[in-house]
This record gives C-alpha cells, sequence and structure tokens, in this order.
C-alpha cells in the first residue's frame, strides 16, 4: 500500500517546521498540521512578541539614564495600543514567512487539527492521510490553577491581546515566564504584586540568582508576596479582587487589581484529544515518552518540543527535531545532548546561564567544587546615578579545574552567556578562561578575571 506522506509533522511550531523542511532537504515527501497561527508559542505567544515587549518596557529607564550624560529630560508616555498592535504586526510578519519557508521546501500544510486514527493514519477535518513516519511536535499550553475564581483571571497567551494596559496586575506564579511579564509590566508602568509559593522566584535556577534578581525587580518597583498557600479571585465593580494568605485567615490580605490577573503558574503538553489511545504511544502526565532518538513506544512515531517536556526551549526543539530528521532521513545518526543547555530569563534584571547550579555541583562533587563571584557596579550605572548591580559566578570543580556552571544577572546577560556557553559546553577549565584576555572595559571581561 503506497503511503501519501514519507514524513507528517503534527504541529507548525518552531520544532515541528524546522523537522519538516529539514526532512524535505532529504528528499522526503513531507506533510504537516496546523490548526492555529504558524510558529508556535515561541512566534505567537512566547520569545518573540514577549521580547519585543520587554525592549518597549526599558525605555523609560533609558530616558532617565540619558540625563547623567547630559542629555536634557525627555517626556514620554506609552500608547499601549500601537505596541501591541505593533509586536502583533511582526508577529503577522513572521508567520508570513514560515508559509514561505515550508512552500520553498515543498512541505505540504494542511490546517486543521490533527487526531490519529492508527501509527500510520491521521485525520484532518474531513482528509485522512498516511505516513510512514509520524512526528508529534504540539507544544504546550499554560495550566489554569485549581483557584477559587480563576475564570476571571488571564493566562500569559493573553497578555499580547490586552486591549489596555492595567494600572494595577496580580501574577500568580513565580517561574521565568511569571517573573518576566511582572518585570515587562512593571517597566510600562503597571503597578505589579507577584504572588509566589515558595520563599523565592524562579525554582530551579542557582541560588544566586533567584536572590539578585528577586531583590533587583523589588528595587525597582514590584511587589514580591511569598510563602502564599490559599488564593482567591472575586469579581467586584473596583475590578478582580485577589484574596491571599500565607497559612490561615488571620494573615489574609486582599489586593485590587484592573479586571485581571495573570496566572503563569506553569505549562503542560497538548496532548489532549490527539487519538494517541489509537497508537501505542506512552505518555506519563500527558508528557510523550520518548528515548534518545526521540522515537515513542510506537516503532514509526517520534516526538520533539515540548510535549515531551524534557526541556521547553524553542532551540532544543529545534535541534531535536533535526536530530530526528539527520537520522532517520539523512542517515547521520545523531542525538540531543541535554548537558549544558544554555537559557535566560528576560526579567530586569536580566539573567542567564548555562551548566550546574552551585548546590547541583556541590551534590555531585561535595568539596570539590569552588565557587568563584564577582558583584559589581557596571560603568554605563555610573554617570546614570544608579546603584544598578551585575553578578558573575563560575562553578567550577578544583580536583579538574573544569568550569561546571556559568551564572549572570545584569544587563546583557543573555548575549554574553551564550559565548560563554560555548567555552562550558567544550570542556573549558578554569586556567582556559584565566588565559582568555578581556576585552576592556567590558562587564564581559570579569568571567576571565575573577581570583
Amino acid at each position: 500500500m503506497k503511503l501519501d506522506f514519507d514524513l507528517f509533522v503534527i504541529g507548525a511550531g518552531s520544532g515541528g517546521i524546522a523537522t519538516a523542511r529539514r526532512a524535505a532537504e532529504y528528499g522526503a515527501k513531507v506533510g504537516i498540521a496546523e490548526f492555529d497561527r504558524l510558529g508556535g508559542t515561541c512566534v505567537n505567544r512566547g520569545c518573540v512578541p514577549k521580547k519585543l515587549m520587554v525592549y518597549s518596557s526599558h525605555f523609560p529607564n533609558l530616558f532617565e539614564d540619558a540625563q547623567g550624560y547630559g542629555w536634557s529630560p525627555v517626556k514620554s508616555s506609552l500608547d499601549w495600543e500601537k505596541m501591541i498592535a505593533v509586536v502583533n504586526n511582526e508577529v503577522t510578519r513572521l508567520n508570513g514567512i514560515y508559509q514561505k519557508m515550508l512552500d520553498n521546501s515543498k512541505v505540504e500544510l494542511l490546517e486543521g487539527y490533527a487526531k490519529f486514527v492508527d501509527a500510520h493514519t491521521l485525520v484532518i477535518g474531513d482528509r485522512q492521510v498516511t505516513a510512514d513516519k509520524i512526528l508529534i511536535a504540539v507544544g504546550g499550553h499554560p495550566v489554569r490553577p485549581n483557584i477559587l475564581g480563576i475564570e476571571h483571571a488571564i493566562t500569559s497567551d493573553d497578555i499580547f491581546h490586552l486591549k489596555e494596559q492595567p494600572k494595577r496586575m496580580v501574577i500568580l506564579g513565580g517561574g521565568y515566564i511569571g517573573t518576566e511579564f511582572a518585570c515587562i509590566l512593571n517597566g510600562m508602568g503597571t503597578e505589579v504584586t507577584q504572588v509566589i509559593r515558595g520563599e523565592k522566584i524562579l525554582r530551579g535556577f542557582d541560588e544566586d540568582i533567584r536572590d539578585e534578581v528577586e531583590q533587583g525587580m523589588i528595587n525597582h518597583g514590584v511587589r514580591i508576596l511569598n510563602k502564599i498557600q490559599l488564593i482567591a479571585i472575586d469579581k467586584t465593580a473596583e475590578g478582580a479582587k485577589v484574596i491571599l494568605s500565607q497559612d490561615d485567615k488571620a494573615k489574609e490580605e486582599t489586593v485590587v487589581t484592573d479586571a485581571v490577573s495573570l496566572a503563569a503558574v506553569g505549562r503542560k503538553p497538548n496532548t489532549h484529544n490527539l487519538g494517541l489511545e489509537n497508537t501505542k504511544v506512552k505518555h506519563r502526565d500527558g508528557a510523550i515518552v520518548v528515548d534518545k532518538y526521540s522515537r515513542t513506544t510506537e516503532e514509526n512515531i517520534y516526538a520533539v518540543g515540548d510535549c515531551t517536556n524534557k526541556i521547553n526551549l524553542t532551540p532544543v526543539a529545534i535541534n531535536e527535531g533535526r536530530a530526528f530528521a539527520d537520522t532517520v532521513f539523512g542517515n547521520k545518526s545523531r542525538t540531543m545532548s541535554y548537558e549544558n543547555v544554555p537559557s535566560a530569563v528576560f526579567s530586569t534584571p536580566e539573567a542567564a546561564t548555562v551548566g550546574m547550579t552551585e548546590a547541583e555541583a556541590r551534590e555531585k562533587y561535595g568539596d570539590d567544587v569552588k565557587i568563584y563571584r564577582s558583584r559589581f557596579r557596571p560603568m554605563y550605572y555610573t554617570l546614570a546615578g544608579k546603584d544598578e548591580k551585575t553578578l558573575m559566578k563560575l562553578v567550577v570543580n578544583q580536583k579538574t579545574d573544569k568550569v561546571l556552571g556559568a551564572h549572570m544577572v545584569g544587563d546583557n546577560s543573555a548575549e554574553i552567556i551564550q559565548g560563554v556557553a560555548i567555552a562550558v559546553k567544550m570542556g573549558a577549565t578554569k586556567a582556559n578562561f584565566d588565559a582568555t584576555v578581556g576585552i576592556h572595559p567590558t562587564s564581559a571581561e570579569e568571567f576571565v578575571t575573577m581570583r
């Protein structure tokens, strides 16, 4: 029986499109299904529009800093409606680029929600297709926590479509998404309260990063309420009333916000209603189980990206997908390495990291771990008259001299750590860092001068 496609991809996000195009380069006949806009979470509701809003949120501080350098005061106000429009226009432009990429690669796009009939057959709308190999790349979605009145909250996806800027916003969640939006809105002039269940924001990051970012946010005016155990939301004429309690009603507090509060408490894989029960594909809590080659428990079905819930980053999904295509269609067997994957939090102050945290390193290597740390005020802020700090940290195995992790909080952290990540990935030693000549005067040179 002749099949319709050599490969069919479910989901046209960054990972799915990258895989489809790479497989097509090897001569495979490829189809892809998408019921939403092309580009997935990153392009439409994540990395791209969020980073554009981060840029927008920095301008008030830049206007203020300029006065220290001799510029006259600037009076400016944010046109929220215009900002949202230009951000979404850029998203639309990128959707068009993705469509051209698929067209140029001769990948057939089927618009609609794909569902398994069996291991080789999918139904998309009123069309049924068959494929030799099928790749699941459906991403994830924001979680709505089980909170009384949660229907009055928006998710992180919705922030890009608010017609008016909220004067007050309560953000539920201390992960990187909630933290980034707290900083974005605060920078734009919204009064922000961030509510977290734990002691600190950014669980899973190095403790120094958590402390430095949180204190920086507080210094910039974000109110952070921690150890909150009970939360309820009530819609009133004044707006949304958020009722908070640390442990009992004796410590209850009420925060009134502008009709909406942003729920940013994590994401889950988009695997519901895929028809997986019609295959042998296994999943745990919705996350698809795969081996090192991204193969599921059904031999011809594979999965990459957030739906496997490994490392939920766009470049990881892209690399997983291309590794799959290289292996299956290009006869170039390779796997995705999950060691030393760099990441960033586009908060204010910004943070970036690669490799082990101090806690992870000490758990594995004990007393062999040595920490190099530097905290200073960058030159930029001397004339601006601000006490902004940058933190840099190296985690080193004294026995081997190998750099196990590099962490930074401060301006341009992501740009700097991207370069440092190459060295860490290659197994650089502290002696290699020390032997590297610094570029002066920069903040980045501190990574090669720490003693």
